[in-house]
Order: structure tokens, then C-alpha cells, then sequence
């Protein structure tokens, strides 16, 4: 049978994908959004709310490549199984959650392992389950499913913060339980790739192991630790939110609106990120992503009020709004077909995994140090390092490109 007759229809690829992110953010927004000050009610300290988030993201750097690797080695079990499996596992740690609000740090490390490396770390493998139609030819509109899953994200930030201010925070985890399921259902429905992968008797390239890509890699490398520094500096303006607002005179559902206008100034980038990949190129998207969004801790050091807080969040257009869909075609592009999973799921190691680890724990230890506007000038200094790197691989790549002709 030919690939042409297997394949589903492009409508339903399209459609059902942009459901399936749609579906991920909201349930990311409902967990991660609200985590900082979830924890801080339940009565953690600053200290040991950032822990919290960088435990959450090392669960990521140590399973994301586990699942990518493992992804790469059967290519006959679709992604779609390895991604509802990882988020069952995570629905029962997260329904403990919910049901013991008094659990002690260990408890509750554990919970955040598990949600870190299950459900936050599916994401590369659902990217993953798109680019393997649109390397057969099918036009899946992936930029355009970032944007409505950035405008799910919004929504459900500003929703739950109205919930918690009537409910309380703790209501947020039900409100998660839910959009975790209907995620489950959407990812198990999503058509399973049958493309040459799936084909008996067919030999291709081995995929690397993550070490071998990265040193056979000095571009994709050298991009990867911009990133890692850039995330490190850019993932506390959003993690730690609540603190920025709150030190601006705002309250919970002012943290609600911030989380709401952040999120929903990504969806432009979805109407005009083909056309700027196409004039500009991947890799300079990524290095645009990383000085915006370092540019956004400039202006948050120079609010005064909450309503400057607001005023500054539209910067994610061009901030973490590019991040995203610039990663995955960069790694597309960069990296050979065969290990191409596993590149997906070594950029989410390097940015929301070291970075948002590596930021959670900077934000803990400057805010109790010095406070919001300490956080925000070691934020701007890291970002500033994580834009030299991603300058230097693309004069690397460029330089490259130079000896070829």
C-alpha cells in the first residue's frame, strides 16, 4: 500500500493537532501557571517554591530524553501511546496533589517529579507527532497551533484567577485533573503516523546517542547554551509572576489578567511567524526570541505599578511567543532525520528543562536575597549571556556556509 493511501486527511491532521495543543497549554497553564503561588499558600518559602519548579524541570532533563530516546529505538510504537501513557501516570500523582494540601516537602517533590518528567515533558513528543506528517509533505499548520494554544493558555490563566479569588488556589488542581484528561483523549485519537519508519525490512541511518549529536554538532550546540542562558533569565518573568505583581501593589486576580495578556500576545506570532521564518531563517528567530525576552526584564525593572506589569506583557510576541516554533524548525533543520525526536527533546532539556531549572532556583535565592528587582537584574544579566552564544552559533553556521561556497 502506498504511503498517499494511508496517510489521513490533512483537514483532520490540522484540526485535530491545534485541538491537541490547545488542549497541552491549558492544562500547562492550570499546573504550572498557578504553581508558585500555590506552593507559597500552602506555606512554602521562596526559597522552596523555586526548588520546586527546578526539581520540576530537572524531572524534564532527565526524562525527556529518556521518552525521545526510547521514541527513536521503536519507531513502530506510535508517539501517540508513549504521550497518553506519560500523562495517565500523571493525572494519578496530580489527583494526590489534590487530595493531601497539607503534604510535607518530600511528598510534594515527589508530585513535581512526576508532573516535571511525564506530563510537562510530553510536549517534544507531541511536536514530535506533527513533524513526522510534515516531513512526509502534509502542511500541518504548527505555528499556527502554537498561537491557539497560546491563546488557551490565556484564557485559562485569567479564568482560574478569577476561581481562585472566589474558590481558592487550591480549586486550581481539580480545574487541572479535568484538562488533563480531555489531553489524554485528544493525544490517543490523533492519527498514528505509518510513514517509512513503520515499513518492514527497511534500514536507515541509527539515530546518535544526545552526546554524539551535540559534538558532531558545534551550531546546534553552541545554540543549544544560548538558549539554556536565555531560559535561565527569561522563565522566571513567568514562573515567578506572582511575585513581580504582588511587589507592584497586585492581587490575585491582577495576576490572573497579567497571566491572561501574556499569554495571548503569543497568538499574533502565529499569522506572521512562516512569513519572518522565511525572510530570516530559524536560527535567527531564536536569537530574536532570546533578546525580546530578556528586553522584557528591562521593562519589568522599570514598572512601578501593576499596571505597568500589564503594559509590558504584550513583548511576548516577539519574546517567548517566537521561542517555541523557532526551536522545533531549528532542530528540524539542524539535525539529521534520524535523530530528530531526540533533537526535539534535547532543546526542551536545554530551555524550559537546565533553563526553567536553573532560573527557578536563581529567582528563589534572589528573591529572598534581595527581592523582585534583584531577580529581574540577575534575570537580564543571563539573558544578555544566552544572546552573545546564540550570535556566536549563528557567525559559526555562517562561517561554515562561507567555506562551502
Amino acid at each position: 500500500m502506498e504511503l498517499s493511501e494511508r496517510r489521513p486527511s490533512l483537514r483532520r491532521l490540522d484540526y485535530h493537532y491545534i485541538a491537541m495543543q490547545a488542549g497541552f497549554w491549558a492544562m500547562f497553564a492550570a499546573i504550572v501557571a498557578y504553581q508558585t503561588a500555590l506552593l507559597l499558600e500552602r506555606g512554602f518559602s521562596n526559597s522552596e517554591a523555586g526548588l520546586m519548579t527546578a526539581v520540576r524541570c530537572l524531572a524534564g532533563i532527565v526524562f525527556q530524553p529518556l521518552l525521545g530516546g526510547f521514541a527513536d529505538r521503536h519507531p513502530r510504537i506510535p508517539l501517540k501511546y508513549i504521550v497518553g501513557l506519560s500523562l495517565l501516570i500523571s493525572v494519578a500523582a496530580g489527583a494526590w496533589y489534590w487530595l493531601s494540601p497539607g503534604m510535607g516537602l518530600w511528598e510534594t517533590t515527589l508530585v513535581w517529579v512526576v508532573i516535571g518528567g511525564l506530563e510537562v515533558s510530553s510536549y517534544p513528543l507531541m511536536d514530535a507527532m506533527a513533524v513526522q506528517f510534515i516531513n512526509e509533505g502534509m502542511p500541518i499548520r504548527y505555528s499556527l497551533g502554537r498561537g491557539i494554544g497560546s491563546l488557551a493558555y490565556a484564557v485559562v490563566c485569567v479564568v482560574l484567577g478569577f476561581q481562585a479569588g472566589r474558590l481558592g488556589m487550591e480549586s486550581t488542581l481539580l480545574t487541572h485533573l479535568a484538562l488533563v484528561v480531555l489531553e489524554i483523549l485528544l493525544v490517543v485519537t490523533y492519527p498514528a503516523y505509518r510513514g517509512k519508519g513503520g515499513q518492514a525490512g527497511e534500514e536507515g541511518p541509527k539515530p546518535q546517542s544526545a552526546l554524539s549529536l551535540l559534538r558532531s554538532n558545534p551550531c546546534f550546540t553552541l545554540m543549544l547554551v544560548g538558549v539554556f542562558l536565555g531560559l535561565t533569565g527569561i522563565m522566571p518573568l513567568s514562573n515567578f509572576l506572582v511575585n513581580i505583581v504582588n511587589s507592584r501593589g497586585g492581587t490575585d486576580s491582577d495576576l490572573g489578567i497579567a497571566l491572561f495578556l501574556m499569554g495571548a500576545s503569543e497568538l499574533p506570532t502565529a499569522f506572521f511567524f512562516q512569513k519572518l521564518l522565511r525572510r530570516l531563517g530559524s536560527g535567527k528567530l531564536l536569537l530574536m526570541s532570546m533578546v525580546f525576552g530578556t528586553l522584557k526584564g528591562v521593562l519589568l525593572l522599570c514598572t512601578f505599578n501593576c499596571l505597568g506589569v500589564l503594559a509590558v506583557q504584550p513583548i511576548q510576541v516577539l519574546g517567548y511567543g517566537l521561542f517555541t516554533p523557532a526551536s522545533v524548525y531549528f532542530v528540524n533543520e539542524s539535525v539529521p532525520a534520524a535523530d530528530r525526536v531526540r533533537g526535539q527533546t534535547v532543546m526542551m532539556v536545554a530551555s524550559n528543562g537546565l533553563g526553567g531549572m536553573m532560573g527557578g532556583v536563581l529567582a528563589g535565592w534572589t528573591l529572598d536575597l534581595g527581592g523582585v528587582n534583584l531577580m529581574l537584574a540577575a534575570c537580564i544579566a543571563s539573558g544578555c549571556l544566552g544572546v552573545l552564544f546564540c550570535l556566536a552559533a549563528l557567525r559559526l553556521s555562517r562561517g561554515k556556509r562561507n567555506q562551502l561556497v
